[in-house]
């Protein structure tokens, strides 16, 4: 036999009246005020304040034998009230995220999300639009990313899409848009600046094309014997050693920092020092030195162009979004707005 249930938590797309639920708990054997009604909402952040107004949490509470107290979800509230105000407004800032699973939105939910938290944020909606990295051509690119307040080149594994990738990332670069790139984004970028600014034509990574003249992405020496494939990466958080003086210590506040990371390839140290020598700036490193984990553009020469190794989407949370996210989005209003992104403050 299966386990008692202690609340009928209903699934609906409208209003469940009490005959309905008083009939539910009758045929489940469970107290008609333990079931609770979970209709449509406007935002799925709209359903925790939904389910607290019918008393859902201090009833949990009360199944489980702990002591009531007042819950606080000002903050959350907060959040729910100033997204509601922003998708609302018809002036939108406008976010193209280039990437290849874009028949499969949820593929970059945790992306999706943190644009949001951070458009929340400063009070302002943000549209995005998911571009097909395999569609992007010399011949077309200012055409599909002419409307683009900011660009973002998610993470990705295989060559699909890559050129096209390496193309927004050249817009971002030389049209001074702003730019996140996020693991495999942080690649197509070190790629993009090494054949178009360091002097080293057709740079690329070893994933990609194994013999190409300048692998500025490869594996690490010690990688280079192992086999299989799920040995070779680096899963879970890693510390990074912000710099000084940069977008990323200002994004984050401190100097060490933990990310996430899912990934196979790095960039090449054979290449470092020349990539620096054109102007890369590394920004974060890994506490020995040894793996370079953020690059940007120096502020003099692009008002917003970062990427990282990681991926801070997984950390960014409604009330709190990731900081790379947070200020990447605060440089995509301030040049939809045409002000200085100190100036885009926040909005909650």
């Amino acid at each position: 036999m299966g386990l008692q249930p202690d609340f009928i938590v209903c699934r609906s797309d409208h209003k469940v009246e009490e005959p309905i639920r008083a009939k539910i708990a009758s045929f489940c054997d469970v107290d008609e005020d333990c079931v609770f009604e979970n209709s449509d909402c406007p935002s799925i952040y709209d359903v925790p304040a939904h389910l607290a107004k019918q008393g859902f949490d201090v009833k949990v509470l009360e199944k489980l034998g702990l002591d009531p107290r007042e819950s606080d979800m000002s903050d959350w509230y907060a959040f729910t009230d100033a997204m509601h105000v922003a998708n609302e407004k018809k002036d939108v800032t406008h976010i193209d995220v280039v990437g290849k699973y874009t028949q499969l939105p949820d593929a970059y939910l945790s992306v999706i999300e943190a644009l949001h938290h951070s458009g929340t944020y400063y009070g302002r909606h943000v549209d995005i639009t998911l571009v097909d990295g395999e569609e992007l051509s010399a011949a077309n690119i200012d055409e599909v990313l002419g409307n683009a307040d900011g660009i973002l080149v998610p993470g990705g594994f295989g060559i699909r899409g890559i050129e096209g990738k390496i193309l927004s990332a050249h817009r971002a670069r030389t049209c001074k848009i702003p730019y996140l790139g996020i693991c495999l984004g942080l690649q197509v970028a070190v790629c993009e600046f090494a054949r178009n600014v360091a002097g080293m034509p057709g740079a690329s990574s070893t994933e990609f094309v194994p013999d190409c003249a300048y692998p500025v992405i490869a594996l690490m020496p010690d990688q280079e014997d192992i086999s299989a494939k799920g040995g070779t990466m680096r899963l879970g958080a890693y510390p990074c050693k912000v710099a000084a003086g940069t977008l990323a210590r200002e994004a984050y506040g401190q100097d060490l920092i933990y990310e996430r990371h899912r990934h196979r390839y790095e960039v090449n140290n054979a290449y470092r020092t020349r990539l620096s020598e054109a102007g890369l700036v590394i920004s974060g490193l890994s506490p020995d030195e040894r793996l370079v984990e953020m690059i940007e553009l120096p502020e003099d020469i692009h008002p917003w162009f970062v990427a990282s190794q990681a991926h801070p989407e997984f950390k960014s949370r409604p009330t709190h979004p990731a900081p790379l996210f947070r200020e990447f989005v605060r440089a995509a209003i301030a040049r939809h707005e045409g002000c200085d992104r100190h100036d885009v403050r926040p909005g909650l």
